[in-house]
């Protein structure tokens, strides 16, 4: 393998592992920008995953080759109505947040098998026969060198989350409705008295954090596992976090972080053609996307300031 085809290869599959993460954290910005703990991205993916892959097998027939794109649409939805659960919970009934997205998370893989169950007969669905493809850019791809690493054999979604969180950066640090959710994210009772609707502030973010993580959920069904099982999930919502922690509560810098764990995630798939890396043991590959967001957590969540009522319930007659 040639330099050019090994950094390819690299690129692609990172692109292809840190594009659910990307969503999914700055899904989680939104959320906590706006007061909201959402440790409920783990359930979110899950229903995500599960709601697009039931879409694709259904569907595939009818739509073709535009079958994963629909799905997620279809995985925003669901995971925008299991986000509202967790925003009435901790809004309107002033519930832990912690608590209630710990709920999320052991209810959304249980319920997924049991409606995979109630559909198909089995707890883990056939395998979906339109995922998401490889994609050459026009044009671009034919540039010497960078064109084939960049632009060629990618992953159209990864460009599309890149695009996310540069609208997201602009969305929250440069219009009226960003300045209003860090307001309610900061100090909601001063927002309360300058006649900001704290909760629908806080509905709308958590609303958002949910149909970008259910998004992150279904683009992972539709191109890595390819399927929809208990497993298919599998910490990504809690390393989506930590890549929003490490980002510093930033979109772009979310999207940063996402792109380091998801290089980490593809190496355990890739090493074993990438010459130093393929004498790693792939058990080790395996560890290391975990291990790397214990790290990053203890080195720098102690530097991360959140926003200051980030997990603080607000009440309007106090």
């Amino acid at each position: 393998m040639n330099l050019e085809s090994m950094l390819q290869l690299i690129v692609s599959s990172a692109l292809v592992y840190s594009t659910p993460l990307i969503f999914t954290s700055i899904g989680g910005v939104f959320s906590e920008r706006s007061g909201i703990v959402n440790v409920s991205l783990e359930g979110i993916m899950t229903m995500g995953a599960f709601s697009s892959v039931v879409f694709n097998l259904e569907f595939a027939g009818t739509f073709g080759a535009m079958t994963p794109w629909l799905g997620l649409l279809v995985g925003a939805i669901v995971g925008a109505l299991l986000a509202s659960l967790h925003a009435l919970a901790t809004i309107t009934f002033h519930a832990d947040h912690i608590i209630s997205g710990t709920v999320i998370n052991l209810m959304a893989p249980a319920l997924g098998v049991f409606l995979l169950t109630t559909i198909y007969g089995t707890g883990s669905s056939q395998t979906i026969t339109q995922p998401f493809g490889n994609f050459d850019f026009p044009l671009l791809s034919k540039i010497p060198f960078i064109g084939s690493i960049l632009f060629g054999g990618t992953f159209a979604p990864g460009f599309i989350a890149v695009l996310v969180a540069i609208l997201s950066w602009f969305v929250i640090f440069k219009t009226r409705f960003g300045l209003r959710l860090r307001s309610v994210g900061e100090h909601p009772q001063a927002a309360d008295t300058l006649g900001i609707n704290v909760y629908a502030m806080r509905y709308s973010g958590v609303i958002l954090s949910g149909v970008l993580g259910g998004i992150g959920g279904a683009v992972l069904a539709q191109s890595i596992s390819n399927n929809f099982s208990v497993t298919t999930i599998v910490g990504q919502g809690f390393i989506s976090m930590a890549a929003m922690i490490f980002g510093k509560w930033n979109p772009i810098g979310a999207m940063g972080a996402s792109l380091f764990f998801g290089l980490a995630m593809s190496l355990a798939t890739i090493g074993y053609q990438i010459p130093v890396i393929k004498q790693i043991p792939s058990a080790f590959l395996s560890m290391a996307p975990y291990i790397i967001t214990i790290v990053v957590l203890a080195a720098f969540f102690g530097k991360a300031i959140a926003p200051k009522a980030d997990g603080t319930n607000y009440i309007k007659s106090k």
